[in-house]
């Protein structure tokens, strides 16, 4: 690319010929013999005299046992995973039912539905039934070992009552109640109990009353382990595994055990689609941690889980490949002389060659620190080295050359982008950030019907300070204001310069009597802060969306008039718009 002196960029030069700048090309060069031909006709040859014959004969027989193992291993795996799966579902269903059962108990149904709920709304203490209804999930609790905890949720989804000793909110679907009403049943994902030091499942039922109407939910803490100890029971050998997971390829548990590795792991969305798709029909995939395995697929009946049934690939064909490599053993007995034979001629071309495509694909993944070391006997291979010696030094001068210009341009760029969104005196965003900001911030409050807030800040006497003791004085006191703002601000708000003396705070998702009380707050601060021996104050004008305009450009300009009033007022004060309203009429 064609560049002139004066525009600051290195010319690129085009590269020169090989032959001008290689000392071994520059060299007579004397023709290597070609006996490599030869060479690998003869190897050829040898190998292939030893490998048709017994090749032939080891193909043979490894498909006919290869076949016979597969077909062992397919109905193992789908028994395996189809009796795993009724023995889940059935498990599942009787504790669903155990909660069916200890909802409808009238501990339950007079605590949500009458006054008890109305006296834990009204008072901390606990009402007299929610104390009955603790001590029946206590007593549950005690029978039913694989509950963890029960509890009993109103339908704001707080507990009510629990058989802990400290009740913990639990994390339901934001449509739960239309879930229980659909489905009569929740049945949500696995996590990991840190303090437990084991996975658990939360499960609800609906809590109703006798005509049927929601009125909660009664919902338990499911201990995984029975159903970990079943999935080993059709589990026994130590190289199969089976695992219990939800249709997204989220684990739930399985026959080695769970971890809070696992439990966060998913099965690959691809294998997880193509074990969805071939249910029942056992192929080989790549399981949790990158294991590979042989499985099969079977759905978990009325819920929306899946048991996989998986060995290792390993220990699935290992008597296959015992067979395999006792024959390989075999046949490379016969391949040690045609190795021999080329043993020499890998030396002088295949070993350089070798390092020349490793290189090259470094150099193609954009690794420039390759530097071969020159090929014994030389020749092509000699030739080829020393080239590719010479152009990937060419390559790294051209980098360097190309990494100073991305840098020289990266700090302009970010100069330039600090330039034109701060105040260079304050380092606050400056008047064009923050109109941007406006316009933003007015556009997700309509959309979201959210509301916004700006204070409008002036100092006092700013002028005058300005004459008595200089402009640098007084840029001094600016510096130390919008230091003081940028403290007092949270780190979502914006807090820019106006123009002048005057400053203005963007604060999201703020009403009217946060954003005053943030304003008094840093009049306070400025009006205690000495400068130059004198006292500096600020006037304030606050104003919110959409309470008092709903557009931006009409909130400075409200803000901007309760500013102009504090300072009719006598200054140093911070006034809302709505309270200029009422001052004006």
């Amino acid at each position: 690319m064609p560049s002139t002196p004066s525009g600051g960029v290195t010319p690129i030069r085009p590269v020169p010929t090989v032959h001008a700048v290689t000392p071994r090309a520059r060299g007579k060069y004397l023709p290597f013999p070609r006996l490599e031909s030869i060479r690998s006709r003869i190897l050829a040859f040898a190998v292939l005299a030893a490998l048709v014959p017994s090749g032939v004969m080891l193909g043979i027989s490894y498909t006919q046992n290869r076949r016979a193992l597969e077909k062992k291993l397919t109905e193992d795996l789908l028994s395996e995973s189809a009796q795993s799966a009724r023995a889940t579902g059935v498990w599942l269903k009787e504790r669903l039912y155990d909660l069916r059962v200890f909802a409808g108990s009238d501990e339950v149904a007079n605590t949500l539905d009458g006054p008890g709920t109305l006296a834990r709304n009204q008072s901390v203490s606990s009402s007299q039934a929610q104390g009955r209804l603790r001590d029946y999930l206590l007593s549950l609790h005690e029978r039913f070992s694989d509950f963890e905890q029960l509890m009993v949720l109103d339908l704001n989804g707080a507990v009510v009552a629990s058989s802990a000793d400290q009740i913990t909110q639990i994390q339901l679907p934001a449509d739960w109640k239309s879930i229980l009403r659909s489905d009569n049943q929740i049945v949500g994902e696995t996590y990991w109990d840190s303090k437990a030091g084991r996975p658990k499942l939360i499960v609800a039922v609906p809590a109703q009353r006798a005509d049927g109407r929601l009125i909660g939910a009664f919902a338990a803490e499911l201990n995984l382990a029975p159903v970990k100890l079943l999935l080993r029971s059709f589990a026994p050998d130590t190289s199969s595994s089976i695992f219990l997971l939800t249709l997204k390829g989220n684990p739930i548990t399985s026959s080695e055990g769970m971890n809070p590795r696992l439990i966060k792991t998913r099965m690959p969305p691809q294998t997880m689609q193509k074990l969805l798709a071939n249910a029942r029909t056992p192929f080989p995939f790549n399981s949790f941690g990158g294991r590979s395995v042989i499985g099969t697929l079977e759905y978990v009946p009325q819920v929306s889980w899946a048991v996989v049934s998986q060995i290792s690939s390993e220990a699935a064909f290992l008597q296959i490949r015992r067979f395999r490599d006792l024959s390989i053993i075999v046949i490379a007995l016969l391949l040690i002389l045609a190795s021999a034979l080329g043993y020499r001629l890998g030396l002088l071309i295949a070993r350089p060659l070798d390092r020349l495509a490793k290189a090259a694909g470094e150099v193609a993944s954009g690794d420039l620190a390759v530097d071969l070391p020159e090929a014994a006997g030389g020749g092509e291979v000699g030739y080829l080295t020393d080239v590719f010696n010479h152009m990937v030094s060419r390559l790294r001068e051209g980098r360097r050359e190309l990494d100073l210009i991305h840098e020289t341009l990266r700090k302009k760029n970010e100069e330039l982008e600090m330039l034109s969104t701060t105040d260079s005196l304050t380092g606050l965003d400056n008047h064009r950030s923050l109109m941007q900001r406006l316009d933003e911030e007015e556009a997700r409050c309509k959309r979201e019907r959210r509301s916004f807030s700006v204070l409008v800040g002036d100092v006092d006497h700013f002028k005058q300070y300005n004459d008595a003791f200089g402009h640098p004085a007084g840029d001094e006191v600016l510096k130390a204001i919008s230091d003081i703002m940028r403290e007092a601000a949270r780190p979502i708000d914006c807090v820019a310069r106006y123009g002048g003396e005057e400053f203005v705070v963007l604060m999201p998702d703020t009403g009217p009597g946060d954003a005053l009380e943030l304003a008094e707050h840093i009049r306070a601060r400025v009006a205690a802060k000495k400068f130059m021996s004198r006292k500096m104050t600020l006037s304030i004008g606050v104003a919110s969306f959409p309470e008092d305009a709903d557009n931006a450009e009409a909130l400075i300009s409200i803000a901007d008039e309760a500013l102009y009033q504090a300072k009719r007022e006598g200054r140093d004060r911070a006034i809302r718009a709505r309270q200029l309203a009422k001052t004006g009429s």
